[in-house]
């Protein structure tokens, strides 16, 4: 397990819990808006935990916390994540697993098996401008499709969530998630803040290009409500819209 960060109590990355969250290092995709840049371009040179510290100190914890959110960076990269989440869950927690959803496989395994409580799936942006969104060649959207129909049928608790940039989502753009997610449980939609670990900035810094004029935008918190209310009108949408990340 590569483990490069560790919040130790957190009210908002498992709904309902007081939970620790773990972070996993590496990624599959290459986001330029994701705010954990270090994680997934230099993963190897992040401050490391190892698996007994990370377990010794939930166990110490168990009468505070109540789950524990794995995140990344990407997690399902990890090739030892299932008996790493098997040794969480002898402690007595709940798990929590963010992910991308580009490992079909690795997700659908966790739920036969009964390794996760809860999954909450990255949805980048509607299918057309999903390839461009996530920054990788080669993409192919049916590892998400695949993955968004397994949770459709999931029997735990699940959300979709998109983390909304005014250069890369119209209004129209998450109208399209919303239609293809429809009858989904809950979707979140999060608003986009600029960070100092942002892809995009890690790689132009890089390869000495200024950021000068390439910032990406937020839409205004009222702009924010008026697309929630937008999807909470549609006809097929029958779950939890919400916002997260704006008070």
């Amino acid at each position: 397990m590569l483990l490069v960060g560790l919040n130790k109590t957190t009210l908002l990355d498992y709904p309902g819990r007081v939970a620790a969250t773990i972070f996993t290092g590496g990624c599959n995709f290459r986001c330029p808006f994701c705010h954990n840049g270090d994680l997934v371009l230099r993963p190897s040179a992040q401050n490391t935990y190892s698996e007994e510290e990370v377990l010794s100190f939930l166990r110490k914890r168990k009468n505070v916390l109540k789950g524990v959110c794995i995140s990344g960076g990407e997690p399902t990269l990890q090739e030892d994540l299932p008996d790493f989440i098997r040794k969480i869950r002898k402690i007595g927690y709940d798990v929590k697993l963010d992910t991308n959803g580009y490992r079909p496989e690795v997700l659908e395994h966790f739920l036969q098996d009964g390794l996760i409580d809860y999954v909450a799936m990255d949805i980048k942006n509607c299918k057309e401008k999903y390839g461009l969104t996530v920054g990788v060649d080669g993409f192919a959207l049916r590892n998400i499709e695949e993955s968004v129909n397994i949770l459709l049928r999931a029997d735990i608790p699940y959300e979709f969530r998109t983390t909304v940039v005014k250069e890369l989502h119209g209004f129209e753009d998450i109208v399209k998630i919303s239609e293809w997610i429809a009858g989904c449980q809950r979707y979140f939609l999060q608003q986009y803040r600029e960070s100092e670990q942002e892809i995009r900035g890690i790689q132009a810094e890089e390869m000495c290009h200024s950021r000068e004029g390439e910032k990406f935008h937020a839409y205004e918190k009222q702009e924010m409500k008026a697309l929630v209310q937008r999807i909470k009108d549609l006809p097929y949408v029958t779950g939890e819209v919400s916002l997260r990340g704006i008070d």
